[in-house]
């Protein structure tokens, strides 16, 4: 008789036990996974800021605008390599209720400035900037629409209008950019800063932020202070910081989605080793006297401990790993519904996450299990025996 069929004739021995807690261990698990990956989908932004690239906005709030000038007087500031404008557009393919990031740049400088995070051949990029109509398309934004080079398409926005009194920008793909690394963003659009305040009825001459290299990223405290000290007491003041703290400090204005997640999460495992590591200790209970028995064929007391901590370590991997199954699927589920997907489109189930749960999975199985088996391990044969 081995160890392995001993295990599991205890699991499956009360099978109305071993369902609710393979349902409790699943639905923890599941809940892992899936928060897990919303929260690494929030903060990729974050991972994968350049360090030498810096973000000047106005003092006031990000939303509100700079005057286009700052960009030249910017790149003038020893310790800038290269400086680049862009303007929140608020884009939407007319008919459709979904929403995706659109952005007015300079053609000449925001490739240069973001080299590291779209990749697109040299043709294009020069087919692009010669034609005013013209727009780059990410990879998964065009997958989502279809659209392929060439295609002339309707962009509307739903903050500004043109001249005309319209709310659609006509525009013709003139390329379908990639990105560096497979978790970049690519659900956006590129076009023209010229096409865009040439059209609309205000907000001419105005820029949203501005995005700069430095020359090395040992000086970035020291050029964020140059700028912010070049433009104090103007008009339009500005707050410059490094490309990380501004997309951290952007999703916070969304709540402390990391805590709030983490919370729901703690309070799920906590639950979990209450129900599970309870049930294991009834369990045991319940085989007092055939642990005597199997004490008095001649199994060690360290042999004892081990099945039963064995059995806690299989109960905990079966609905561990059943739990990450349904969270894999269930997120490969709704990061193809389009609304996530333009909200989330890094909404993966990543391996640091898995590797998480397998840690968690061996600390459930020893938590809830090593009293249940010291117990075992300690029990007198005799006093076992007799005990009713």
């Amino acid at each position: 008789m081995s160890d392995l069929y001993l295990i599991l004739k205890n699991i499956v021995r009360n099978k109305l036990r071993l369902i609710l807690n393979t349902f409790a261990i699943v639905i923890a698990f599941l809940l892992f996974g899936v928060l897990g990956s919303i929260n690494n989908a929030f903060n990729a932004g974050i991972e994968l800021s350049a360090d030498d690239r810096l973000v000047v906005v106005n003092k006031i709030n990000f939303t509100q605008p700079l005057p286009v000038s700052y960009a030249a007087k910017i790149r003038a500031i020893d310790g800038v390599k290269q400086a680049t404008h862009a303007n929140w557009f608020g884009a939407y393919v007319e008919g459709s209720k979904n929403f995706f990031a659109g952005f007015a740049v300079d053609p000449e400088s925001y490739l240069d400035v973001y080299a590291d995070y779209i990749t697109i051949d040299e043709d294009t990029r020069q087919a692009w900037q010669q034609n005013r109509q013209g727009v780059l398309i990410g990879e998964k934004l065009a997958q989502t629409y279809n659209w392929k080079v060439g295609d002339r398409i309707p962009i509307s926005s739903n903050i500004f209008s043109k001249a005309d009194g319209s709310h659609v920008w006509d525009m013709v793909v003139e390329g379908i950019f990639t990105a560096a690394e497979s978790q970049v963003d690519t659900n956006f659009l590129l076009f023209h800063y010229k096409y865009f305040i040439e059209t609309q009825t205000f907000g001419s001459d105005w820029i949203g932020w501005i995005v700069l290299n430095t020359t090395d990223p040992l000086l970035n405290d020291e050029v964020a202070n140059k700028i912010d000290e070049q433009f104090a007491n103007s008009f339009h003041e500005t707050e410059t910081s490094s490309e990380k703290q501004f997309n951290k400090s952007f999703l916070e204005q969304l709540g402390s989605i990391g805590f709030i997640i983490t919370s729901v999460v703690a309070a799920a495992f906590f639950t979990l080793l209450l129900i599970v590591g309870n049930s294991m200790a009834l369990a045991i209970r319940e085989r007092t006297r055939e642990i005597a028995v199997l004490k008095t064929l001649g199994f060690s007391a360290k042999h004892v401990f081990r099945l039963v901590l064995s059995e806690s370590l299989l109960l905990a991997a079966l609905g561990g790993f059943l739990g990450l199954l349904l969270a894999q699927t269930l997120v490969r589920g709704i990061s193809q519904v389009p609304q996530i997907k333009n909200m989330l489109p890094n909404l993966v189930l990543t391996g640091d996450i898995l590797l998480q749960a397998l840690i968690y999975i061996i600390a459930l199985g020893l938590i809830t299990g090593v009293v249940p088996a010291y117990r075992a391990m300690q029990l007198n044969i005799v006093d076992a025996l007799t005990r009713r």
